[in-house]
């Protein structure tokens, strides 16, 4: 599904080096994460797969297309194959919890039926049905998290990228995050997550792609912590 093809990212006039030469493919229904110190790398590469910032060197492909080569204005058609999870949540703060999820239907262009049929189901499955008219300042932070995440799904994405999900979370909110992400993925969807913590790597058991200055250094199938 993804495929990072000799990938390397230069800058500051080409004096430094967030990718190195990454080769490495994600098939669909796989949950990976991403793991590194502060600088390895992670986030540019997660921009690249949602076409935020190019390679200097080498190619990223989605299924077949050259994610780079896409046209400006086709750009949005492949960003609806993809849902964004970010440490900081970026809800929309004076809308509640349904119109955040509610918005990125509408972004989409979905009707109005759709948006009444799909968004207390995304809601469900993030366990907030009784929270959508819940305004983010009455979240906590878990919850806020769950409800970026119920927007991530909504329009039924091939893949969720989550930059760091859990990074403000306490570890209860973590664990009902990480569950819910697994649940996730277990429905089908593609789940790309860069993280920190050690033990949210380890209880989930999953392929482990560890980066170090801008290489991949290990790609455990089933991997552990290990830095």
């Amino acid at each position: 599904m993804i495929y990072f093809d000799k990938v390397s990212k230069l800058y500051n006039d080409g004096r430094s080096a967030a990718l190195q030469g990454i080769t490495f493919q994600v098939a669909p229904k796989e949950f990976v994460s991403i793991v590194g110190h502060s600088g390895a790398g992670k986030t540019t590469l997660l921009k690249m797969i949602i076409a935020e910032d190019k390679p200097t060197e080498g190619q990223v492909f989605f299924e077949s297309i050259d994610i780079h080569q896409i046209p400006r204005k086709k750009l949005p058609h492949y960003r609806r194959k993809i849902g964004t999870v970010f440490q900081d949540f970026k809800l929309l703060t004076n809308k509640t919890a349904y119109e955040n999820i509610a918005f990125a239907m509408e972004a989409n262009g979905r009707t109005d039926e759709e948006i009444a049929e799909n968004v207390p189901q995304a809601l469900a499955l993030v366990d907030l049905s009784d929270k959508g008219f819940n305004f983010p300042s009455e979240l906590s932070g878990g919850e806020k998290q769950r409800v970026a995440i119920a927007r991530a799904i909504v329009n039924q994405p091939d893949i969720i990228v989550a930059d760091e999900p859990t990074g403000n979370l306490d570890p209860i909110a973590t664990y009902e995050v990480v569950q819910i992400l697994r649940k996730i993925n277990d429905l089908g969807t593609t789940v790309i997550m860069t993280t920190h913590n050690k033990g949210v790597i380890d209880e989930l058991g999953r392929r482990v792609i560890t980066m170090d200055e801008g290489r991949i250094v290990r790609d455990d199938e089933t991997g552990k912590y290990v830095l």
